[in-house]
């Protein structure tokens, strides 16, 4: 049974902060890929595209933003979240895919 006042994305997105709530889960991820001990080529590249989110200049021609990037490696960023135990990032993570991806 549907949750009263709960916003669902297949009705509508008014009540989800798919933005905001994307931003903020680049800030919990730059915590741990932007320190060396933690890195590695793949979060290297992923730096790389996070640095191109909103310049269709630099991509070709495709405008993506961080949604676009956290829904195409959630895999990835999910494990890192887990191999480090960082649960607020895992719940907001686990938010995002539910109301967003």
């Amino acid at each position: 049974m549907k949750q009263k006042n709960k916003p669902d994305r297949y009705v509508s997105f008014i009540g989800i902060e798919g933005d905001k709530n994307s931003q903020e889960l680049i800030v919990m991820l730059r915590r741990h890929i932007d320190d060396p001990e933690k890195s590695n080529p793949f979060w290297e590249m992923f730096k790389e595209k996070l640095s191109r989110v909103g310049k269709p200049e630099e991509n070709g021609g495709r405008c993506f933003d961080e949604l676009f990037l956290i829904h195409s490696y959630i895999n990835n960023i999910s494990e890192l979240f887990e191999e480090y135990d960082d649960q607020a990032a895992l719940e907001l993570l686990e938010r995002i895919e539910v109301e967003s991806c």
